[in-house]
């Protein structure tokens, strides 16, 4: 089956190979592309938070638990939305995992309808945070240009510094912040000092899981 991978890709942590099957046979038959793992920490070891990607995550599992997975993705500011699987004894724990942000939960048996309007669901906000992820590493690959003076001569022009005040803040001339000033514009592609604004103060992208 050749898969649209614009649609983007699900993962699957259960530690039930019967669950996973059903699940990657459903989202599949979608469209989707589908990654399943039988524990949270296999999950772990592979996630890249660049992908445009969403998480189905059974609540209890041996080993690694969906809520203490939950709880290492925040940890690293991850992106990624997340649905639990639950039993019906689960829905106190799914609750507590949506006031930590989780999109919802979907109790055993689950209903198909619903998984896959809540997978389009999650998918939309996970093109969404990765767009802010894109320019955010965009950000750092520019600031990345500027050499240690420039970087400080940009900390003060953010700070609402002026010309004269970062010269005697830095111990060199008016020219010479003049100078770096210039140079800064040009690498960051900005052509206006709210251009170098949006730059200097867009959110910096989270760290690989």
């Amino acid at each position: 089956m050749s898969l649209n991978p614009k649609r983007g890709t699900v993962y699957v942590v259960d530690d039930d190979e019967a669950v996973r099957d059903s699940l990657q046979w459903l989202l599949e038959g979608q469209d989707y592309r589908v990654r399943s793992f039988e524990s949270a920490e296999a999950f772990l070891a592979r996630y890249d938070p660049r992908e445009v990607a969403c998480l189905i995550a059974d609540i209890r599992m041996g080993g690694m638990t969906g809520l203490e997975l939950q709880d290492r993705l925040l940890e690293r500011q991850s992106p990624l939305p997340i649905c639990f699987i639950t039993g019906h004894g689960d829905v106190p724990m799914a609750v507590a995992s949506m006031k930590k942000g989780a999109v919802d939960f979907i109790q055993k048996p689950f209903d198909e309808a619903q998984l896959l309007a809540l997978v389009d669901k999650m998918l939309q906000r996970a093109r969404e945070a990765f767009a802010v992820y894109q320019q955010a590493a965009t950000r750092e690959a520019l600031l990345a240009k500027l050499t240690t003076r420039e970087s400080q001569v940009l900390e003060r022009i953010v700070a609402g510094r002026l010309n004269k005040q970062i010269a005697d803040d830095l111990g060199i001339s008016i020219k010479t912040v003049e100078a770096h000033r210039a140079n800064i514009m040009e690498k960051l592609g900005a052509n206006t000092v709210a251009d170098l604004l949006k730059i200097a103060l867009a959110p910096v992208p989270p760290t690989k899981v």
